[in-house]
């Protein structure tokens, strides 16, 4: 009884044996990158469009945003427009047939007041000359000629203007403001586009952060993706073995949970950046060896958009 346990204890770790790469073989792993799609504007989750796992193209909708703040926003601008340019258009086309009826009659008014008044001033100026009345008297009407002639001048100057149209830096201000009003519309326009989220780049859907209903705020990541073709393998080698290996040389990768044999070429060989990013899970080095990263990259991308990243490969 004693020998059979023996004996299938010996298979068992035979067999083990026989699933570990053998020593030539480099053990790595599949690498892909990432991409990080986030929202530009503040807004509840509507809909999501796509699940996990979904291919999906550039220029493609993943999710759609709710935001009730626009529409209001967006009154206000249209609003700020609308009235901007009709101040503009008003500098150019200048008062209206009824404005200057309104200013003539108020010249005419203020015509007969200073006629009233100069009359008032040319008679009591002979009346002071002969000590009839103080002269405190006629001051007071002489001053009411000179508010009466300035009005005159005032509303004369007002007609002119409205005639002549009004100056170019008055037109210019109220252009400016029409163009400053029809700025903060484009603004709201391209915050209603925001509302959509879209793919940057032809990418597979790894992972969403958020559900229907929940808050995305500016810069917050909502989907993470995969970039199908950039697919490489890495391995991490000691300084001591870096000289088997060359750049651009051609090389053969086994994927180790199905099979599958890939053609590559390296194509870089570069000083490891941390023991922490070691991608060979049976490390073989000397303490004091430098690290380096082989780089493969497969010939043809295509045949690697399916494999799953972070899984182990090896390097025959």
């Amino acid at each position: 009884m004693k020998k059979l346990i023996i004996l299938v204890s010996g298979i068992i770790s035979l067999s083990a044996c026989s699933d570990k790469p053998k020593n030539t073989d480099l053990v790595g792993k599949l690498e892909r990158q990432e991409l990080a799609v986030v929202g530009k504007v503040a807004g509840r989750i509507m809909e999501v469009k796509v699940e996990e796992g979904t291919y999906v193209k550039k220029g493609d909708t993943l999710a759609i945003l709710d935001i009730p703040e626009l529409k209001a926003k967006r009154n206000q601008a249209e609003g700020a427009l609308t009235s901007a340019s009709a101040q503009y258009h008003m500098t150019q086309n200048g008062a209206t047939q009824n404005q200057l009826q309104q200013l003539e009659a108020k010249k005419q008014a203020l015509t007969e007041q200073y006629r009233f008044a100069e009359k008032s001033a040319n008679r009591l100026k002979g009346m002071v000359e002969d000590s009839l009345i103080p002269l405190q008297q006629y001051d007071e009407v002489y001053a009411k000629l000179q508010g009466a002639k300035a009005q005159l001048i005032a509303v004369e100057a007002e007609i002119a203007d409205v005639k002549n149209g009004l100056r170019i830096e008055q037109q210019q201000m109220a252009l400016g403001q029409q163009d400053r009003a029809s700025g903060v519309l484009q603004e709201v326009e391209i915050a209603e586009s925001e509302r959509y989220i879209i793919a940057p780049q032809d990418m597979k859907i790894s992972s969403i952060t958020l559900k229907v209903g929940e808050l995305a705020l500016p810069g917050y990541t909502l989907f993470k993706g995969e970039l199908p073709l950039s697919t490489t393998f890495r391995f991490t080698i000691p300084e001591s073995q870096v000289a088997h290996y060359q750049p651009n040389q051609e090389v053969k990768v086994k994927i180790a949970y199905n099979g599958a044999e890939i053609d590559g070429y390296i194509r870089n060989i570069k000083q490891t950046g941390s023991y922490a990013n070691i991608a060979n899970p049976y490390p073989d080095y000397k303490i004091q060896d430098v690290l380096y990263d082989i780089v493969v990259a497969p010939k043809d991308a295509a045949q690697t958009k399916d494999l799953l990243a972070k899984a182990t490969v090896i390097l025959q």
